[in-house]
């Protein structure tokens, strides 16, 4: 099997995907391109009216849904984690049952900012997906789309986003199925990058790239040579 093909079982092209937190940027960009590849979408939020303005505008055509976070993680084959880190293990943990025996993936990146720029904040558990892990045992915990720009994501101009997902997790299945769904997106490719231990450090390497981003005036992402 290489790296690129899903794993036997679940079809990739028709997983419900719920993303919570999915009326934020990055919610919303991940919610658009997944719908543009053909695959059912859901986009939570605490609020159930929030969540369907941002469905709808994202585009009728697209066919996405807004409901309220456990409705979406419920309904949803496989789960995104795009919520703000403050409140992220109380939500998780109060979605516990729901998300019981499906693959969660965290894309949340503990962060800080003052007058110097963005700072990675510490984490007890490690990192937010270990937090995750922590807090949904039932389910498979899968960290990814750390460093996917939002701004590229939303933007209709853009077709392909050309830029590595760094997947990490300690279920082999999972993070095949996670690497799958990343190239999904047009451009993007999936690449193990480790066990869920390693998260702390793709985490913080976010503030780097916000760094490279005010610096350069981009939208920074990603590429693994040699693989």
């Amino acid at each position: 099997m290489s790296d690129q093909q899903a794993p036997a079982g679940p079809d990739i092209e028709t997983l419900a995907i719920g993303i919570l937190g999915g009326t934020g940027d990055q919610g919303r960009g991940l919610a658009r391109r997944f719908a543009l590849a053909g695959n059912p979408v859901i986009i939570g939020s605490r609020s159930v009216e929030r969540a369907v303005a941002a469905a709808q505008a994202l585009g009728a055509d697209l066919g996405i849904r807004g409901m309220a976070n456990p409705d979406a993680a419920a309904d949803a084959d496989v789960v995104i984690v795009a919520v703000p880190w403050d409140g992220h293990g109380d939500l998780l943990r109060s979605l516990a049952a729901p998300m019981a025996g499906k693959i969660v993936i965290d894309s949340v990146n503990p962060m800080g900012f003052d007058q110097r720029g963005a700072y990675p904040l510490p984490v007890t558990e490690g990192s937010a997906a270990q937090q995750a892990a922590a807090v949904l045992p039932g389910s498979m915990v899968v960290g990814a789309f750390h460093h996917v720009s939002a701004v590229l994501l939303l933007d209709p101009e853009v077709a392909s986003i050309e830029l590595d997902v760094l997947v990490l997790g300690d279920d082999r299945p999972a993070t095949d199925l996670v690497q799958a769904l990343a190239a999904r997106i047009p451009g993007a490719r999936g690449v193990y990058a480790g066990r869920l231990r390693n998260c702390g450090q793709v985490e913080a390497l976010t503030a780097n790239l916000v760094s490279v981003n005010r610096r350069y005036k981009a939208h920074a992402g990603l590429r693994v040579t040699d693989v």
